[in-house]
């Protein structure tokens, strides 16, 4: 008997629960940890009253009291201003092992929906059979809905996602690489480019920087190199450019062919006509691609049918100019522009011992200048033993005074010596030596990006490299109060100071060739203040 009563109470509050909505539009929640909330739920009265019920998992570790067994899910927090009346429901066992009707719950629900006008529940003899419970009565088990503080959920659970084939699974990990290796060679070609183009070079030694400094804040490789698939997608613009040049060049040249052959036969006129309409095919087709995103399923595949319907319409083509200042401006052309002067002119202040160098041998003169020139080297010796690190340190902090926080750097040596080593004779002997071979003959202007593509392809790994050690460091820094405390024990101690012994005869073997350059390179002397390892991948300042 009081089973059957309660199922018609909690059948009628449920009803008035879902009439008596607080605000127009917006969803009622209700808390499925909770019985009483979950026959409401599950009461066909809900559904009569036309209202859509939203599960809402309480979760008692967001800052409030979230135990009541509902709460509204709205723009605002309401507080109430009345109580909703609610039947006295009397506890009695469901088949789920929790008992339902708890008058705290109701109590709870009423102050939960606030703004709800108070109203008199309808009477037991109103109701007709399809506002009652099932016939089983039955309710979930607590144990069979999700645990409290669970995120907003549907109530059907949804079905797994399918799992693709071992073949799927293959050609779809060989197109993702083929696509990033694609887009990292393009991203090589347009930062060599840049570098090859004066003062636009700082964009380049700006992008450089970044990497380390995105991986010194703790970011994954992946993220360390902004804009990749922005690089991929100027790569195949620029390489259905290349091929859709292809038939041009060829009709061009049979023209001139036929023309030195028979300046007057018809077959050059033919072929000139031929060569002209190819390049306005070829430009129409190109626009059409990039008016329907750029991608290379664009340039691939035309849409036939709809290139009849709209390439020849000028209203095709009106948001290129927007969409093409857009993706410039996304490029962040100035930030690394601006890092990259900073970072230059901080790093030249570090080396004003190598411009004493220059000064010192400039004349080739021995005695007073000889000394001075061998302590400026000693000087350059120390400064490089941190300046890589320091850059890295600036392009996280984007700060100039970071370029010139030694003792910071000194400390994070402290937390992890031996991955800085890998990185000081990546970024100091095995990449950047074998580039001063480039630098002994002077490269035609018109072709120096050629160089420029080298040294971008192998300066990069050493920046990763870099900013690898430094986020290693900081990453062991943080268990030991941000550096506060230098790491304990025999193995810290003896990598330290073994790696300390170490790092100047890396920086010996760098300074070595730098020494050898300066009578082996085309500029000379300059080759000092031309330091790809720390300023901008070129071999040529001046571009010859």
């Amino acid at each position: 008997m009081n089973h059957a009563k309660n199922e018609k109470k909690v059948n009628e509050f449920a009803f008035q629960f879902a009439k008596n909505a607080h605000l127009t539009g917006e969803q009622d929640s209700l808390d499925l940890g909770s019985p009483f909330d979950r026959a409401i739920a599950m009461s066909p009265a809900a559904a009569k009253a036309g209202k859509s019920f939203k599960v809402f998992f309480a979760s008692a570790d967001r800052g409030s009291l979230l135990t009541a067994s509902h709460r509204i899910l709205c723009n605002e927090v309401i507080e109430p201003t009345n109580e909703l009346s609610s039947p006295k429901i009397e506890p009695v066992e469901v088949s789920g092992g929790a008992p339902i009707g708890r008058q705290a719950d109701a109590h709870a629900s009423a102050a939960a929906v606030g703004t709800m006008p108070t109203t008199e529940l309808p009477a037991e003899d109103e109701f007709t059979s399809e506002g009652e419970l099932p016939a089983s009565g039955e309710l979930p088990a607590s144990d069979e809905l999700p645990a409290s503080g669970d995120a907003t959920v549907p109530v059907e659970e949804a079905s797994p996602p399918a799992r693709r084939g071992v073949v799927r699974t293959v050609i779809a990990g060989v197109a993702w690489l083929i696509s990033g290796l694609f887009s990292l060679a393009s991203l090589i070609v347009c930062l060599a480019v840049l570098a090859a183009i004066p003062i636009l070079q700082l964009i380049t030694f700006g992008y450089l920087l970044d990497v380390a400094g995105r991986l010194t804040r703790g970011g994954t490789l992946r993220e360390s190199l902004p804009h990749l698939r922005a690089a991929g997608q100027i790569g195949i613009v620029v390489l259905a450019v290349v091929i859709g040049s292809l038939p041009v060049q060829l009709l061009a040249h049979w023209e001139s062919v036929a023309s030195l052959i028979a300046p007057d036969a018809a077959q050059a006129t033919a072929l000139r006509i031929a060569a002209i309409a190819a390049a306005c095919l070829g430009v129409l087709y190109l626009l059409w691609a990039l008016a329907r995103g750029g991608r290379l399923v664009h340039f691939v595949w035309p849409q036939p049918k709809r290139m009849l319907r709209q390439a020849w319409r000028p209203s095709t083509y009106l948001p290129l100019p927007d969409r093409l200042w857009n993706f410039t401006h996304s490029l962040e052309l100035g930030r690394f522009f601006w890092l990259g002067l900073r970072g230059a002119l901080g790093t030249l202040v570090w080396l004003i011992p190598a411009m004493i160098i220059i000064a010192a041998n400039r004349n080739g003169e021995t005695g007073l200048a000889g000394l001075v020139g061998g302590l400026a080297l000693i000087a350059l010796g120390v400064v490089l033993l941190y300046l890589p690190m320091l850059q890295a340190h600036f392009a996280a902090e984007n700060r100039v005074r970071a370029l010139f926080e030694v003792r910071r750097i000194r400390r994070l040596f402290c937390y992890s010596p031996w991955a800085w080593l890998v990185a000081m004779v990546l970024g100091l002997v095995v990449l950047p030596i074998p580039l001063y071979l480039l630098k002994i003959e002077a490269t035609p202007r018109e072709v120096v990006w050629l160089p420029t593509l080298v040294f971008v392809a192998f300066i990069l790994p050493a920046r990763l490299a870099e900013g690898l050690a430094m986020r290693r460091a900081r990453r062991i820094a943080l268990r030991y109060g941000d550096g506060a405390v230098k790491p304990t024990g025999k193995w810290s101690f003896l990598s330290r100071w073994t790696v300390r012994l170490l790092m100047p005869g890396v920086v010996a073997i760098y300074l070595f060739f730098v020494t050898l350059s300066q009578y082996t390179s085309w500029d000379g002397l300059q080759t000092w203040v031309q330091q790809h390892a720390v300023l901008i991948p070129i071999p040529f300042l001046g571009g010859v």
